[in-house]
């Protein structure tokens, strides 16, 4: 403990470190609060970055500053209305003013500010709650629709590549075969039954049907941020995949993590579904602040996005528990296993409702592009 205070007070040249403790649950890093001495001065967040899936840490950093002073710039010259506030986390600098620090063990350090006066959940409330999520996400497409997607590093290079997942299954499963379980042999079964249209985004991508934007990456309901008070979303946090990427990723990621109410750590995966009011209410969210820069071929992906990106999840995590559990953080050696069914279930509830889904996109897309 002592050696996360030493790392801690790096970052705090006008504070003494008062406490540090572990903090949220996320699947790649290690995060920790921590609390300051100074009543002025916030918590701040430290992590410990995971060097194994970021090798390169260093182009993570360069994206943040690039997508923080971008967004300054946006809200600068047209504020949000009366009574939005939208801030994302800053780089905070060492004492001898660098962006991270790097310990006697070698490990990758570095300190973000706190979003004061806000929470996350790890489902959807209520209606409400998935309309600003859809409309946080929609503004954070919006402020980063004109910064050219070259000007960000592809700090994972391969990430949200579906067809590059299922090589790699491959790979792992001619080497290691699961044990012969009911679960492990439905996902073996699923798998094979969707791998024709596992490319449907990337052979977009290459006819020039859909072009690559900055995208957030991992934007599940737990990384965006609601005021304690008005309920409104503030934040959309944990920017590590920031990229160029298909806002299709980010949009069927987005849908696959809200439209389930059961959550991804359910253990009852077999009653997981895919709900459309949920949809409905993010994609109005989204769509009253992405409707300017959308095409119409980017409207007609919309119903492959959140179909391809949960079965690449759940193909990843069905990946990782065959490997050993080598990417993701498990709590045992089937939890994996039990996250892929989960969003494996949810795949074949979205196409179990393939006709009301796409209806229902062109329904929400029409109302915006006739004006509301």
């Amino acid at each position: 403990m002592d050696h996360l205070f030493a790392v801690a007070q790096k970052f705090s040249p006008h504070g003494r470190v008062l406490d540090v403790r572990e903090y949220g649950h996320g699947n790649v890093h290690d995060t920790f609060l921590v609390t300051l001495d100074s009543p002025p001065e916030l918590p701040f967040i430290l992590q410990r970055l995971n060097r194994q899936v970021f090798p390169q840490p260093e182009l993570i950093m360069g994206n943040l500053r690039a997508v923080s002073r971008h967004v300054l710039k946006r809200l600068k010259r047209a504020p949000l209305g009366p009574g939005r506030r939208w801030e994302l986390p800053r780089v905070l600098l060492t004492q001898d003013g660098q962006d991270h620090f790097i310990s006697p063990d070698g490990s990758f350090w570095r300190a973000l500010s706190f979003i004061d006066r806000a929470q996350t959940f790890d489902t959807i409330q209520d209606l409400r709650h998935a309309q600003e999520v859809g409309y946080a996400l929609g503004l954070f497409h919006n402020l980063l629709s004109d910064l050219p997607a070259a000007r960000l590093a592809d700090t994972l290079p391969g990430f949200h590549l579906t067809p590059l997942y299922l090589e790699h299954y491959d790979e792992v499963l001619a080497k290691k075969r699961p044990s012969p379980s009911a679960e492990a042999a439905f996902a073996l079964r699923f798998v094979s039954e969707r791998r024709a249209w596992a490319h449907v985004l990337e052979d977009a991508k290459a006819q020039g049907r859909l072009c690559l934007r900055p995208i957030h990456g991992d934007p599940k309901v737990n990384n965006f941020m609601m005021d304690t008070s008005s309920g409104q979303a503030v934040s959309l946090i944990d920017l590590d995949t920031v990229k160029p990427g298909l806002v299709h990723y980010d949009i069927g990621d987005c849908l696959r993590s809200a439209a389930n109410p059961l959550g991804e750590e359910t253990e009852n995966w077999d009653s997981v579904r895919f709900d459309p009011e949920i949809c409905r209410a993010l994609l109005k969210g989204y769509l009253s602040l992405a409707q300017g820069f959308l095409t119409a071929n980017d409207y007609a992906y919309l119903y492959d996005a959140m179909r391809v990106i949960a079965f690449e999840l759940g193909l990843r995590f069905f990946t990782d528990y065959l490997e050993g559990n080598v990417y993701f953080k498990a709590k045992d050696r089937d939890h994996n296993l039990l996250r892929a069914l989960v969003q494996f279930q949810l795949t074949a509830s979205i196409e179990s409702q393939a006709a009301t889904l796409r209806a229902l996109i062109e329904e929400e897309a029409r109302v915006f592009q006739e004006g509301g």
